[in-house]
């Protein structure tokens, strides 16, 4: 029979194990702890991907489209390697103006892309003649000549064309004339091949700019 001692020590023992807390229920809550944490962390991702992808996917194919410029047609604007922002969006509101960089798909092969800048509009005859660009449209019909002082020192525009363009062409041309392959070798470009202008250089770095309009005003005013 149990004495009083022995009472007394089987109190002590079984008040000492309930108040041990229990491992196994900790484990379990900070193995659910970390899952929560896991799950959250793949769902930010998620989340984050999903609305980059809704920015860029748009930007990329309906609004900006890049372009690294290939040969010297351009020269001395635009060189070999250079890296253009082409928008896209622009002649959705209103048409190609006369000096616009533009990139398009070649005629005779529409895989390949080229640039070139504007000088022709719709219903417009351009002249290529005596090393000058001459142009006859409904307001200057005795031509004028474009004021085109983008041109590096030295260029020669050869050829000797006359071409009147459609309702929904344009003569393009190199700024680089002795090295460029343009509407006066293959012809007009029609509207339903250009991708866009060129609107901002982004390499090299040194060289950085936003493509700027050109102004014609002078050589409006200056009739040749």
């Amino acid at each position: 029979m149990p004495n009083e001692q022995d009472i007394l020590n089987s109190i002590n023992s079984n008040s000492i194990q309930n108040n041990q807390p229990s491992g196994v229920g900790g484990d379990e809550k900070d193995n659910h702890s970390k899952k929560s944490e896991v799950l959250a962390f793949i769902w930010e991702t998620v989340k984050i991907v999903t609305i980059s992808l809704a920015i860029i996917i748009p930007i990329r194919y309906y609004l900006v489209q890049p372009f690294f410029v290939k040969g010297a047609s351009m020269e001395q604007n635009f060189h070999d390697g250079d890296y253009l922002l082409i928008d896209e969006i622009s002649y959705r509101f209103h048409e190609p103006r006369r000096g616009d960089v533009i990139v398009f798909r070649y005629p005779e092969n529409p895989s390949q892309f080229y640039i070139k800048r504007i000088i022709g509009l719709p219903g417009e005859t351009v002249e290529v003649k005596n090393n000058k660009v001459k142009i006859y449209n409904a307001e200057f019909k005795t031509g004028f000549v474009p004021k085109e002082y983008y041109l590096s020192d030295g260029q020669e525009t050869f050829g000797n064309t006359s071409l009147q363009l459609k309702d929904d062409e344009y003569f393009v041309i190199g700024d680089n004339r002795l090295q460029s392959s343009d509407s006066r070798r293959w012809g007009p470009v029609a509207k339903k091949f250009i991708t866009g202008r060129a609107f901002v250089r982004l390499w090299p770095i040194t060289k950085i700019i936003k493509v700027e309009a050109v102004d014609y005003e002078d050589s409006l005013r200056l009739k040749d």
